[in-house]
C-alpha cells in the first residue's frame, strides 16, 4: 500500500477528514472530530496507527511482527502497523475500516445516523 492509497482508504469513509493538529507532516484522520487513523505519509517505512478491538489487537500482534502496540497511544486499544507489504494491503484496508467503525460506534446516536445517511448517499 502506498501513502496515496493509505490516504485514499481513510478519506473514502463517510465524512472522514484529514487534519494536521500536531504539525504539517502528521496526518490525523477523523470522523465527527474523533481520531481513527494517524500517519506520517512521507515516512519510511510508512506506518499507520489505528484503533482496534483489544482482543483482535492481540491476535494481529501475534500474527504479524509489523503490528505493534500503538505508538504514544493507549496500547490496549490502538495498533501501529508498518505498511511494508508484510501485512496484506487488504488487511490494512480492513483495519482502517474497523478503526473507523469503532470510533463511529462510540459517537452519539444522532451523529451515527448522520454518518449512516452520508454513507448511503456516497454509494449512489
Amino acid at each position: 500500500m502506498t501513502p496515496d492509497e493509505l490516504k485514499a482508504a481513510c478519506l473514502a469513509l463517510p465524512k472522514a477528514r484529514e487534519e494536521f493538529p500536531f504539525d504539517e507532516a502528521n496526518s490525523v484522520f477523523k470522523v465527527s472530530g474523533k481520531v481513527f487513523a494517524i500517519t506520517r505519509l512521507d515516512a519510511t517505512p510508512l506506518r499507520v496507527s489505528l484503533k482496534c478491538d483489544p482482543e483482535l489487537a492481540l491476535g494481529l500482534r501475534a500474527a504479524y511482527p509489523a503490528v505493534t502496540p500503538g505508538y504514544h497511544l493507549n496500547k490496549r486499544h490502538w495498533n501501529t502497523v508498518v505498511v511494508d507489504g508484510s501485512v496484506p494491503d487488504v488487511l490494512v484496508a480492513e483495519m482502517i475500516e474497523d478503526s473507523y467503525d469503532l470510533v463511529v460506534a462510540g459517537l452519539p446516536r444522532r451523529e451515527r445516523e448522520k454518518l449512516r445517511w452520508a454513507g448511503l448517499s456516497q454509494e449512489h
